[in-house]
């Protein structure tokens, strides 16, 4: 992820840095040893990381692109709870090692007191539940499946509890303990029993169009008061429909393809799992509920106006995209044709399919093309040209070097065509992109 500066950083890094500020000062600096300090300043760290993790989770529509986007908080919420994870090994680690030159028995002893020292086990309970939903996201057990980790990642709340007791049992600080807690709990709340109810928004199956024998295009229609989006942005959508084999009640990310004007939701679905191949049977007039928009993948100017370092709005730009990747660039020709070419940067779109049957959408981007200036179409087929070369490139889009570079698809691709970049001189900032992986 590269480092952007973007308005929410500093009210982060704040919450992270007040705990530390109010409570680094009262722990017993040098009276017990350097080591026993090293430890608590540890947990402070560690406790400070798992709330403000926790607070990250609440994911409320609209206030995603002060921080980067719901991609970039997500990366931010993972390292912050593997960090904490780790700090808490070391706090571990650093008491056991304080009280070592005194015996063995009394380093057992200082991790593992008579049961009457609640604080203690209470703090072990906290460690080994983050144990038990955090080991699994590090590959330890193989791909996880997305249901089952977020049923697993529900344990973060009582392990951020006992967390949480364990600290104000031992802590003279506790009202800076407290504030962040009822944030962070408050955003668990809201994320697992509110939002349900009161951010997803009713919307009906209007149609269906088949782009191909396993990926269809969704026309929805909001039964009241709908979303507002732009061009890029994705949604989460829950089907209400029990009838379907699977994926009923179940949420799951999924790019807009209308443009930012369109009154039609349209989404863009290629089946990858159970839950996305049955939507390619839903029926129309059946109800779903969609929660958003999230996302800046194509950043917005308003943003970059408020002090975001986003892109510069005037450099012409290059899409890249593979098989079902489409979807955002598809949103963003749409937008073209619908709202004009007023202050639109050139796009050059090169799309990477395996064969001619897999480019969807391709007939209606060709169309728009010829329709809007400053924006066209190149196709590349893997099983004829063979992975995508510098040459090939270039060939296409003789400036791509020196353009904003935006590209969605397989994770293969995407490393690819970074490398690839990087090696002809493109800088990370100028090359966006984003993954749904455990969204």
């Amino acid at each position: 992820m590269t480092f952007r500066k973007y308005p929410g950083d500093l009210l982060l890094l704040g919450l992270f840095l007040l705990p530390v500020v109010i409570a680094a000062p009262a722990l017993p600096w040098g009276s017990q040893g350097w080591l026993y300090s090293l430890a608590e300043l540890a947990g402070v760290f560690a406790l400070s990381a798992f709330l403000l993790a926790g607070i990250l989770s609440a994911r409320i529509p609209g206030i995603d692109p002060w921080f980067g986007g719901l991609v970039r908080l997500w990366v931010v919420h993972r390292w912050l709870g593997f960090s904490a994870f780790m700090l808490v090994m070391a706090h571990v680690l650093l008491l056991a090692l304080a009280t070592l030159p005194m015996s063995v028995g009394a380093s057992v002893a200082t991790l593992f007191p008579p049961l009457i020292h609640r604080e203690v086990w209470l703090g072990w309970a906290a460690f080994l539940t983050m144990l038990v939903f955090i080991a699994p996201t590090l590959g330890f057990f193989g791909t996880l499946h997305y249901q089952r980790w977020k049923r697993l990642h529900l344990l973060s709340a009582p392990a951020l509890l006992l967390a949480l007791v364990h600290t104000l049992m031992l802590s003279t600080t506790a009202w800076v303990w407290w504030l962040l807690s009822a944030l962070a709990l408050a955003a668990i709340a809201w994320r697992k029993l509110l939002s349900p109810w009161l951010a997803r928004k009713p919307y009906v199956v209007d149609g269906m169009d088949k782009l191909a024998r396993d990926v269809v295009e969704l026309r929805l229609r909001p039964k009241g008061k709908g979303i507002r989006w732009q061009a890029g942005q994705f949604v989460y959508l829950t089907p209400m429909d029990a009838s379907l084999a699977a994926g009923y009640r179940e949420e799951h990310p999924y790019t807009i393809a209308s443009g930012s004007g369109d009154d039609e939701l349209r989404i863009g679905i290629k089946a990858v799992g159970d839950a996305t191949r049955a939507l390619l049977d839903i029926k129309p007039g059946a109800e779903v509920r969609i929660e958003g928009p999230y996302g800046i993948f194509f950043d917005s100017p308003a943003l970059a106006a408020k002090g975001a370092d986003g892109p510069d709005p005037r450099r012409k730009q290059l899409w890249l995209a593979g098989g079902i990747g489409i979807t955002p660039f598809v949103s963003g020709a749409r937008d073209r044709i619908e709202a004009g070419e007023t202050h639109r940067p050139d796009a050059s779109l090169l799309y990477l399919a395996n064969r001619p049957e897999r480019a969807y959408y391709l007939d209606e981007l060709i169309r728009i093309a010829e329709a809007c200036d400053g924006f066209a179409v190149h196709t590349h087929y893997m099983n004829e040209h063979g992975v995508i070369t510098r040459d090939y490139l270039a060939e296409r889009c003789p400036d791509f070097a020196e353009r904003e570079i935006y590209m969605c698809g397989p994770p293969g691709m995407i490393n690819h065509l970074q490398t690839l970049l990087r090696h002809e001189g493109v800088p990370g900032h100028r090359i966006h992109t984003e993954a749904f992986d455990f969204l």
